[in-house]
């Protein structure tokens, strides 16, 4: 019993130092890539989702597995409608820093778009887990829920080039 304060106590600071310890810290972008990803963002800012994802592969060959360059790769991709390939980029993202709130809240609006809402609501749980339900991110995700699936998704049948017949 005269224990429990100070077993309490050490688990509290263990609780605290692992994670800050897992919390992997932002690390500068090269200039050209920060150069890229401020026009991309602009594009974005513009509704110009294609120019933005140019400018945003444009700065992850520069910073190969940046998370801020493949969150913002996502997100671009994710509202031209290709949520496939967003949830790839997020993925991707949450390799290099599993606990990035922002890289599980795309992933996890990306497959509420895409109809998975199962899987997304296993994302709100994990935010809800590391930054609470009232944080912004956790939000988002559940309005995003909420709304559904997206009608802007693509298929891939949508792609596809359809054979034209002229009489000439």
């Amino acid at each position: 019993m005269r224990y429990t304060p100070a077993a309490l106590a050490l688990s509290l600071v263990v609780a605290v130092s692992s994670s800050v310890l897992h919390s992997s810290p932002a690390q500068a972008l090269d200039p050209r890539a920060a150069a890229l990803v401020e026009q991309g963002r602009a594009a974005m800012a513009a509704g110009q989702h294609d120019e933005a994802i140019d400018a945003f592969e444009a700065a992850l060959t520069l910073e190969p597995g940046s998370t801020e360059v493949l969150i913002n790769l996502a997100t671009a991709t994710r509202r031209t409608g290709l949520q496939g390939r967003a949830i790839h980029y997020y993925r991707q993202a949450l390799e290099v820093d599993p606990r990035n709130v922002a890289a599980i809240a795309g992933e996890g609006v990306a497959l509420a778009e895409k109809g998975a809402t199962e899987k997304a609501n296993r994302n709100l749980a994990r935010l809800k887990s590391l930054c609470g339900a009232d944080c912004e991110a956790s939000q988002q995700l559940a309005a995003a829920i909420a709304r559904g699936p997206s009608s802007r998704m693509v298929s891939a049948a949508a792609l596809t080039p359809r054979p034209v017949v002229s009489d000439h």
